[in-house]
């Protein structure tokens, strides 16, 4: 075995005359720039890579320039080109987020192919339909959101994220826990020693109102520690008929890098969110389909509200043990919680006049601990090139929601008056809820040939879980459960020539069962796995198409008991199947796109509750969607950008019974912006320029959740 050198790349910092950089940076204490020969060279990760001739590279937790990535983590957790993943890995870079205006997590992946909404849950977060299975979790930086809670309590904000990349398919040998379509993972800005900031003030329709900003620098004149702040605020009282009350958001993310040695990087990154606003289901379904003639109706009275906090703290560690061996170490911690005081609808009667409901309110808590050791080494071994990545993850977590719930006057289904007070309640369920496990991963990238590389990884995930549910009927407290998951994975990649890629994958994903089964102590996990060849071209240098055809079986489904009120049936399956191409990248100097098409069929194959043949919920057939801009960068014109898109949604059903349908719709956007200088921009967005109406987000019979109107936001942007 002969150990594989590679070349010290370094990060090269330049300090100049700095003064203040805002107020944030001023409580954080970074402190003042001061000059410095440009040939001095810091060991700092936040930093421009310089390789082999001097050439600037993309890295993977780094600045994408423009709309194409060339590099990620998220399909193999080391650096790797995105020619190489052995899974399809959508990213959505900075620069796109900041062009569209993108202030939900939900804006930015509609840039994917086959990702769609998939419901606000009742207006407190969002969950997201990835290759037509739903998913309410995501990550930050690889590490996924607590392992107990079943969605974030807040919508995630964008101020801090550097790109949002989508791997899709079962990604448990990365993950651990997960859902068969796949995950987002939000990649975090890094901090700069060299001083730099921006802050953008956005106004919009309906009362729209965002202060958003990032300032980064060296902190207390030092030459390798360096930090970011970032932060954001709004108030979105929105188009709905809602009453007086408004819905607002607070984002604050401080981020610290220190590199001591030039084999030393340590990386601190906390986020803090809290949100109140208002409890919104959205729109019921009667007979088939969901009323769009008023899409303001609110069957909620104006004193539904919901808080809801999120807190996350990462630190990760690494060291070059040598030119071949790193040894990484991440440390995790969330925690939070949400109360919701909210009238509920409940159903439609008959005739379709009224609409019952209930008041309910929970109260909950949640916090989660995450660790992950791992090592990435470089070989060769009989003329194969290695780079292997081994590792350990420690979760635990847990989360308590308390319900209670009672009976609510009825409200015209056409014309819903507030008025309602509210009504004593009674216990609905005393959950609680404990995951602990260990998981064991391998994983080698083998360079068999330069043109040919084989990808082999496991995973398997052990521990215990405790679930249990106290209601009105009480019962026995159930023993903790065994839990237990295997996760292969298994990609070949070809590239005959430089701009064409092949490469074909089979992966698994490995879910805890939280269901509660009459009788059963210890449910089977759910299980997913897939089967996915694909093809990457660079078209242009700078101007990559990606194509996929897969195939994902979902197994141990669980579903109401139809004996059984309030227990749950494993006996189910389903499948999804389909095509999906994604273009980025720069197509003329000035001219970007992004965009992609799917074409998928996802449906129920077994399952003794529902109808095998069943289409699954919020899938559509076919949907696409395509952003271009183009940047006048000579003459009089220069320092004006155009941008125009349109994003495409079929026809979809709102439940597994198939017992109602929103249809399809084309949302068409545009925008335009203009940059006085390299300091300042001034942007308008428009969106939904035809004013369709439509449901952007089915989630059940009661909660569907309408797109806006027409609607205009203006920004001005300062840079430092």
């Amino acid at each position: 075995m002969t150990v594989r050198s590679k070349p010290r790349m370094s990060w090269r910092g330049r300090r100049n005359g700095g003064g203040a950089v805002g107020l944030a940076l001023a409580v954080w204490c970074l402190g003042p720039a001061r000059a410095q020969d440009a040939s001095n060279e810091v060991a700092l990760e936040e930093l421009s890579v310089v390789g082999q001739g001097g050439a600037v590279t993309e890295r993977a937790t780094g600045p994408v320039v423009g709309y194409r990535a060339t590099r990620s983590a998220t399909g193999t957790k080391t650096d790797t080109a995105l020619r190489d993943s052995p899974q399809t890995v959508n990213v959505i870079p900075r620069q796109v987020l900041a062009d569209q205006a993108d202030v939900r997590l939900g804006d930015a992946v509609q840039n994917v192919s086959n990702v769609q909404l998939g419901g606000t849950v009742q207006g407190r977060s969002q969950n997201y339909v990835i290759r037509g299975f739903r998913t309410q979790v995501f990550a930050v930086d690889g590490v996924l959101t607590s392992p107990a809670i079943t969605f974030v309590p807040v919508e995630r904000d964008l101020a801090n994220a550097e790109r949002v990349e989508v791997i899709k398919g079962p990604a448990s040998v990365l993950f651990g826990r997960g859902d068969p379509g796949g995950v987002v993972n939000i990649v975090t800005r890094r901090p700069t020693l060299e001083p730099s900031g921006e802050m953008s003030v956005l106004g919009g329709s309906f009362g729209f109102r965002r202060l958003q900003g990032s300032v980064s620098s060296r902190v207390l004149d030092s030459d390798t520690v360096a930090g970011r702040i970032s932060f954001a605020a709004q108030e979105d009282p929105t188009f709905r008929d809602i009453g007086r009350n408004t819905n607002s958001r607070y984002f604050v993310a401080p981020a610290f890098s220190w590199v001591p040695t030039a084999d030393t990087r340590v990386y601190f990154n906390a986020e803090f969110s809290s949100q109140y606003s208002q409890y919104d289901e959205g729109l019921p379904a009667f007979r088939g389909r969901v009323p769009l003639d008023n899409i303001k109706r609110f069957y909620g009275e104006p004193w539904s509200r919901y808080y809801g906090a999120f807190n996350n703290m990462t630190l990760r560690v690494e060291h070059d043990v040598n030119a071949n061996l790193t040894l990484r170490q991440v440390v995790n911690v969330q925690w939070g919680e949400f109360n919701v005081f909210a009238a509920r609808a409940t159903g439609v009667n008959a005739a379709g006049t009224q609409v019952t409901r209930r008041e309910s309110t929970v109260d909950s808590v949640f916090a989660a601990v995450d660790t992950q050791s791992e090592a990435v080494l470089k070989f060769d071994t009989f003329g194969f090139a290695h780079t292997v990545l081994a590792g350990f993850e420690y979760s635990n977590g847990f989360r308590h929601p308390f319900s209670q719930e009672g009976a609510l006057p009825s409200v015209s289904f056409r014309n819903p008056v507030f008025g309602a007070r509210p009504v004593a309640v009674s216990l609905q369920a005393d959950l609680k809820q404990k995951l602990e496990l260990f998981g064991v991963y391998l994983q080698d990238q083998i360079a068999l040939t330069p043109e040919l590389q084989l990808v082999l990884g496991a995973r398997f995930d052990f521990g215990t879980q405790f679930y249990f549910s106290r209601t009105r009927t009480s019962r026995t407290i159930p023993p903790d459960q065994d839990v237990f998951g295997a996760s292969p994975r298994v990609g070949l990649i070809y590239r005959p020539f430089d701009p064409l890629t092949f490469y074909a994958s089979y992966a698994t994903s490995f879910a805890p069962q939280t269901a509660n089964v009459l009788n059963v102590s210890n449910p089977a996990p759910e299980t997913g796995e897939q089967v996915e060849a694909g093809a990457r071209l660079d078209i242009l240098p700078t101007l990559t198409l990606s194509m996929a055809g897969f195939r994902i079986t979902r197994n141990n489904v669980a579903a109401n008991d139809p004996v059984n009120t309030g227990f749950s049936v494993i006996t189910g399956q389903q499948q999804a199947q389909g095509f999906e191409a994604d273009l980025a990248g720069e197509i003329l100097p000035g001219w970007s796109v992004i965009g992609g098409i799917g074409f998928i069929d996802a449906s129920i194959t077994r399952d003794k509750v529902f109808a095998v043949g069943n289409r699954l919920v919020g899938v559509p057939t076919f949907s696409s969607s395509v952003w271009s801009t183009y940047e006048f960068r000579e003459g009089w014109l220069r320092g004006l950008g155009l941008g125009a898109g349109v994003t495409y949604v079929g026809e979809r059903t709102g439940d597994l019974n198939n017992s109602y349908k929103v249809g399809a719709y084309a949302r068409v956007d545009a925008a335009v912006w203009y940059d006085f200088d390299e300091r300042w921009r001034l942007s308008v967005n428009m969106r939904n320029l035809t004013d369709a109406r439509y449901i952007e987000q089915p989630f059940n019979q009661f909660s569907n959740t309408p797109g806006a109107p027409f609607s205009v936001l203006a920004a001005i942007r300062a840079k430092i």
